[in-house]
């Protein structure tokens, strides 16, 4: 589902106009820029816990398996404290945030999602990807990466049901263009269509539907290529009707490219919003974040 912090200002601006080659030419994979800060992470029987240091802000955090599937997760920043009780089993958790002195609610500023986003990508740069990373590490970094995206205006306190049986709306086809999940396209698997509403109009309006490429394929200058008429733009167009684009990992739960490779329908939804003129914290996009949340924490990876 979405990406990197760093790539959030792109997303508020119209287009920014530079032309590239199209995409069908040789391009550039797309992936998580190197995160500041220092990780310092243990393993042991107890699961998994550690800090992460960047400047003056320190993350300190914990995970361990409480019984057979379920997961117990601490993070702790800024007078801040993350919970979570995840039953991958069941696909349920009970998410939690408040204020570490006095245990009353808060919320999540830029600051706090700026901090984790760089925990994230710290994470992503230590841990080996997907299942490899060992249970307590991975619903960690699951749980991390849709706290970096949490928007202000969602409250902390959620109790998130999965599919319950039903299976996630895994898009994982549509992720490869020339068979791949990663690089070059030769051909394109065109996705119909990322969709969200807000106060340009509903589902069903052209303007708030992206045709997208699914996937891990081009970057240009973090961003992604959009066509305008015949030609490859790099940016983000903002609420045209059905445009056509690429890169970014489009599709995909987590911030950019992070360590597992989920490609799900809600997370191709929530991508639609934020890079459809829309900042990632965006109020406009609160009901695809919440939608996507479950598919982050317990869908599994395509690849």
């Amino acid at each position: 589902m979405l990406r990197t912090l760093a790539a959030v200002a792109a997303a508020a601006l119209v287009a920014c106009g530079s032309q590239q080659g199209a995409p069908g030419e040789p391009g550039t994979e797309t992936g998580d820029e190197g995160a500041s800060g220092q990780l310092a992470l243990t393993r042991d029987a107890g699961g998994v816990r550690g800090t992460f240091t960047r400047g003056a802000d320190v993350v300190a955090f914990s995970s361990r398996q409480v019984e057979a599937g379920v997961f117990e997760l601490e993070v702790r920043l800024s007078g801040m404290t993350l919970t979570a009780l995840l039953d991958a089993d069941n696909g349920v958790s009970t998410l939690d945030g408040f204020a570490s002195e006095s245990g009353t609610d808060t919320q999540m500023l830029d600051a706090d999602r700026a901090l984790l986003g760089d925990f994230y990508g710290a994470l992503n740069a230590e841990l080996p990807a997907g299942a490899a990373a060992g249970d307590e590490a991975r619903y960690l970094r699951r749980a991390v990466g849709q706290w970096a995206q949490h928007p202000s205006s969602v409250e902390l306190p959620r109790l998130v049901m999965g599919e319950q049986g039903r299976g996630y709306t895994m898009l994982c086809s549509y992720a490869k263009c020339g068979g791949n999940f990663t690089g070059g396209c030769s051909s394109y698997n065109w996705y119909s269509y990322a969709k969200h509403d807000c106060q340009h109009g509903g589902f069903s309006a052209t303007i708030n539907q992206q045709i997208a490429q699914l996937g891990n394929h081009y970057s240009c200058s973090g961003d992604e290529y959009y066509l305008s008429g015949s030609t490859w733009v790099c940016g983000e167009p903002d609420h045209w009707s059905r445009p056509k684009v690429v890169g970014n990992c489009f599709g995909r739960c987590g911030g950019g490219c992070g360590g597992d490779t989920q490609y799900t329908l809600d997370a191709t939804n929530h991508d639609g919003c934020v890079r459809n003129g829309h900042a990632l914290a965006s109020a406009y996009c609160d009901d695809q974040f919440v939608s996507a949340t479950d598919d982050e924490l317990f869908a599994p990876d395509c690849y």
